[in-house]
C-alpha cells in the first residue's frame, strides 16, 4: 500500500521537460502538413465528380448504373491497399522521421494522380485502359496510407498543448478546400465543355492540375524539419544506446524497435486505443465520403437531378464545412473533443434520415437544407479528428499505430462507402439506404466516444508539455512545482496514518 502511494505520487515538471514552441516553424508544418491533404483530396474530388463521366470512358460497355459502380470498385480498390501502406509508412515514418516519410508520400501521390491525366480509353486500348487506371489508383492508395497518419502526427507533435485543437483542424481544411478545388474545377469544366467535351477530352485536365500542386507541395515539405517531440525521443533512445552495455545493444530492445516488435507491442499493449481510433475513423470516414464522395452521383444517378445541380449542392456543402471547421477545432480546444463528437454521434443518428428526405425533394431550396444538415453532421468530425486521433498513442509508436488503425477502418468502412451503398440502393431499389448506414456509423461512433479519454489541452502520450511561450513554461513549471508539493504532502500523512494506525 505505502509503495503503491509513493508509485502514483505526482512528479514535477523541470524547465528542460516543457517545449516553447517557434510560431513561424508552427505555421510553416500546419501549411505543409495541410497541403498534402489539399492534393490528396483534391484527386477525390476530382474523381468523385467525374465518376459518371470515367464510367463512359473507362467502362463504355456497363449500364449506366453498372458504369458507376464500376467506377467506385476502382475507387475502393485503391483503399485496399492503404492499409498495406500504413504497415509500410507508419513504422517507417517512427523509426527515420515524420518529415522524410511525409515527402515521399508527397511524390508518390502527385505522380500517381497526374499520371491518370495520360492514360488511354477504352476505347483505344480496350481492357487494357481501366487496368492501367486501376494501377495508378492502387499506387495513390498505397501512398495515402502514410499520409494522413503523418500529417496529423506532424502537426500534432508541433502544437501547442492549448491549441491542438485548433491546428489540427487545419489539416482538414486542407482536406475540404482540396475536395472544394477539384469538385468545383469539374463543375466549371462540365458548364463550359459540357458532357460529350467531358467526356472526349474535358476529364483529363483536372489529372493535370495535380502536377503543379504536388511540385509545390513537395518543395514545402522537403523545408520542414523533424517534430520536436520525434526529436527528443531520439535523443532519449541515443541516450538509453550510450547508457548500454559496451558489448553491443541489448537483443531485447533491438526486438522492441523492430517492425515485428513495433507491432507486436501496437497490438498487444495499445489494443483499446486502436479499437476506440477505428471507432472514430469509421464515424468521420462514413460521414466524410458519403457526403463528398456518394452524394453528386446518388442526387444526379439515382435521383434523376441535373448533375451540374447535384455537384453545386454538394460543393456548397464544402464550402460551410470550409467556414466552420477551424471555429469546432477551437470549440473542442475549449469544450474537449470527447463533447463534440458525443453530440456529433447522436446528431447523426437522428438527422440522417430527415437530412436525405430532405434530398430526396427535388428542386433546390429543401435539398439544400438536406445537404446543410449533413454538413453540419460533418465537420463536427472532421474539426476534432486531426487532434484526437495522435493523442490516443505514445510518441515512439504513434506514426505507426494510428496508420494502422486509421487505414484498416478506413479501407474497410470509409472508402467502400459509395460502393456499398450505390449497390444496396442498385439491389434493394430503397433511396433511403445511405441514411441507414449513416445511422449505423453514429452508433458505433458514439460506443467509441464513450471510452474516449480526455486529451484537450494536455501533453501527447510519451511527450512532454507543449506552450507557446517562456512565461507559459515558467508558469506550468510552477504549477506542477506546487501541485506535486501538496500531492508529497498529501501522500506522507497518509503513509504516516497507515504506520500509526487507527486511532484508539
Amino acid at each position: 500500500m505505502v509503495r503503491t502511494l509513493i508509485r502514483r505520487r505526482k512528479k514535477s515538471y523541470q524547465v528542460d521537460d516543457v517545449t516553447v514552441t517557434d510560431p513561424p516553424k508552427v505555421r510553416r508544418a500546419v501549411t505543409a502538413a495541410a497541403l498534402g491533404n489539399t492534393m490528396e483530396w483534391f484527386d477525390f474530388g476530382v474523381y468523385a465528380y467525374l465518376a459518371g463521366t470515367l464510367g463512359k470512358v473507362f467502362f463504355p460497355s456497363s449500364s449506366p448504373g453498372a458504369q458507376v459502380v464500376s467506377t467506385f470498385a476502382t475507387f475502393a480498390a485503391a483503399f485496399l491497399v492503404r492499409p498495406l501502406g500504413g504497415l509500410v509508412f507508419g513504422p517507417l515514418g517512427d523509426r527515420v522521421g515524420r518529415q522524410k516519410v511525409l515527402a515521399l508520400t508527397m511524390i508518390m501521390m502527385a505522380a500517381s494522380t497526374f499520371a491518370v491525366g495520360f492514360l488511354p480509353t477504352y476505347a483505344a486500348v480496350g481492357f487494357a485502359a481501366p487496368l492501367l487506371l486501376l494501377v495508378c489508383r492502387l499506387v495513390q492508395g498505397f501512398s495515402t496510407g502514410g499520409e494522413y497518419a503523418g500529417a496529423t502526427t506532424y502537426i500534432a507533435e508541433y502544437a501547442p498543448d492549448k491549441r491542438r485543437g485548433f491546428l489540427g483542424s487545419w489539416l482538414d481544411f486542407g482536406t475540404f478546400v482540396g475536395y472544394s478545388l477539384g469538385s468545383g474545377l469539374v463543375t466549371v469544366l462540365t458548364a463550359v465543355l459540357g458532357t460529350d467535351g467531358m467526356t472526349d477530352w474535358g476529364w483529363r485536365i483536372p489529372f493535370f492540375v495535380a502536377g503543379p500542386m504536388g511540385i509545390i507541395g513537395l518543395y514545402m515539405r522537403l523545408r520542414l524539419e523533424e517534430t520536436p517531440a520525434f526529436q527528443k525521443e531520439e535523443a532519449y533512445r541515443a541516450a538509453e544506446s550510450r547508457a548500454g552495455s559496451g558489448s553491443g545493444d541489448d537483443p531485447v530492445e533491438e526486438a522492441r524497435q523492430s517492425g515485428k516488435g513495433r507491432l507486436k507491442e501496437i497490438f498487444t499493449k495499445h489494443w483499446e486505443a486502436v479499437l476506440i481510433c477505428m471507432g472514430l475513423v469509421l464515424l468521420y470516414n462514413v460521414t466524410n465520403y458519403m457526403v463528398t464522395s456518394y452524394l453528386p452521383t446518388y442526387m444526379s444517378s439515382t435521383l434523376g437531378e441535373p448533375e451540374t445541380t447535384s455537384q453545386l449542392l454538394v460543393l456548397g456543402t464544402m464550402l460551410l464545412v470550409v467556414l466552420l471547421i477551424t471555429t469546432v477545432g477551437r470549440t473542442s480546444d475549449r469544450w474537449g473533443r470527447r463533447p463534440v463528437f458525443m453530440a456529433g454521434s447522436v446528431a447523426l443518428v437522428a438527422l440522417a434520415a430527415p437530412a436525405f428526405l430532405l434530398i430526396r425533394q427535388g428542386g433546390i431550396l429543401l435539398p439544400a437544407l438536406g445537404c446543410a444538415v449533413l454538413g453540419l453532421l460533418l465537420v463536427c468530425f472532421a474539426g476534432t479528428a486531426a487532434s484526437t486521433l495522435p493523442a490516443l498513442f505514445p510518441t515512439r509508436l504513434r506514426y505507426g499505430a494510428l496508420s494502422i488503425a486509421f487505414n484498416i477502418s478506413v479501407s474497410l468502412f470509409g472508402g467502400t462507402t459509395p460502393l456499398f451503398t450505390s449497390s444496396l440502393v442498385e439491389a434493394t431499389g430503397n433511396e433511403m439506404v445511405p441514411a441507414y448506414y449513416l445511422m449505423v456509423a453514429g452508433v458505433i461512433g458514439l460506443v467509441a466516444t464513450f471510452f474516449l479519454h480526455k486529451t484537450a489541452g494536455r501533453p501527447l502520450r510519451g511527450s512532454g508539455p507543449m506552450v507557446e511561450t517562456p512565461e507559459q513554461a515558467r508558469e506550468l513549471v510552477a504549477r506542477s512545482r506546487t501541485a506535486a508539493g501538496r500531492q508529497a504532502r498529501d501522500v506522507w500523512l497518509r503513509v504516516r496514518n497507515l504506520w500509526r494506525g487507527p486511532p484508539h
